[in-house]
């Protein structure tokens, strides 16, 4: 396949994570995760060219040379016998250490794109084994549906019904918080976590107030004590009318509430951006 390709791909929030302390032989901590695909959304447009390049838009603080997109595709290239001759932009709304995939989002998305291209499923075992070489998030991104992940959170283990359940994001305006300081911190005075199992069943099920009473996320701590303003925005969040459920969505910055309502969602984010200067957005689970 030649020629332009777009693909625009959502975010996603742990509607369950638990890491624990033993760790894989990539130095990867165990990670059950519940993931939900969430309607803010990236656009990547694959286009042919001479050669790779990349471009992301807003610029990244890296060369492209270091980027997820870049060792993508050429790990994919190199596992399928191709030459990794497209140009690649990257028009990025999903922020940057808030725990919501960004760069992972667009990595799988560059996957799913090249594997249409080359002639390969997205989910042939050469992409996944890609896939989770480059972050243990991407994956998810290669058919991001509600799914339970396990191993470093990057194994599929089972996948639910879409559903659509309004949401508020919200994190600070400045402040994020990198996932390796999180683990760090986690490494230091975490908890052992919870299990998933009523979470799934909740998801399963399709009962909203059932999986908003089972949020869990036991790196959310971590977070919260390497940056205050994550605490004050999730400890404002949890409390606002209209939300049935509220956590801070993997390593932070970044919180989410499950609401009542699309009017409460937008409400919730009006008044964090207004009357906080907090980043938010009124968006939905993707169904």
């Amino acid at each position: 396949m030649t020629g332009r390709q777009v693909i625009e791909t959502p975010c996603k929030v742990n509607l369950y994570l638990g890491i624990h302390d033993e760790r894989d032989a990539r130095g990867y901590h165990r990670v059950d995760s519940v993931m939900v695909p969430i309607s803010l959304c990236d656009t990547i447009v694959v286009t042919d060219a001479p050669e790779l390049s990349v471009h992301h838009a807003p610029a990244l603080e890296v060369v492209p040379e270091r980027t997820t997109v870049w060792k993508a595709t050429t790990l994919l290239a190199g596992a399928l016998g191709m030459e990794s001759r497209v140009h690649i932009e990257v028009t990025a709304r999903i922020p940057e250490k808030a725990g919501l995939g960004g760069s992972s989002a667009d990595a799988g998305a560059v996957l799913r794109a090249l594997a249409e291209r080359w002639g390969v499923d997205a989910l042939d075992e050469r992409v996944v084994s890609v896939a989770r070489r480059v972050g243990a998030d991407v994956a998810f991104f290669l058919d991001p549906r509600p799914g339970l992940y396990l191993g470093a959170g990057d194994v599929l283990e089972r996948t639910f019904p879409g559903l659509e359940v309004p949401v508020a994001l919200v994190m600070p305006a400045e402040d994020g918080v990198s996932t390796a300081e999180a683990y760090a911190e986690f490494d230091r005075a975490g908890e052992a976590p919870a299990g998933y199992e009523r979470a799934c069943e909740a998801l399963a099920s399709g009962d909203v107030k059932a999986m908003a009473a089972e949020l869990c996320n036991n790196l959310a701590p971590a977070a919260c004590s390497l940056c205050d303003e994550v605490a004050r925005v999730s400890s404002w969040l949890a409390g606002q009318e209209g939300v049935l459920g509220s956590m801070v969505t993997g390593s932070g910055s970044c919180s989410f509430a499950l609401c009542e309502s699309d009017d409460a969602a937008a409400r919730i984010a009006q008044e964090a951006q207004c009357r906080h200067g907090w980043r938010a957005w009124a968006v939905h689970t993707v169904a």
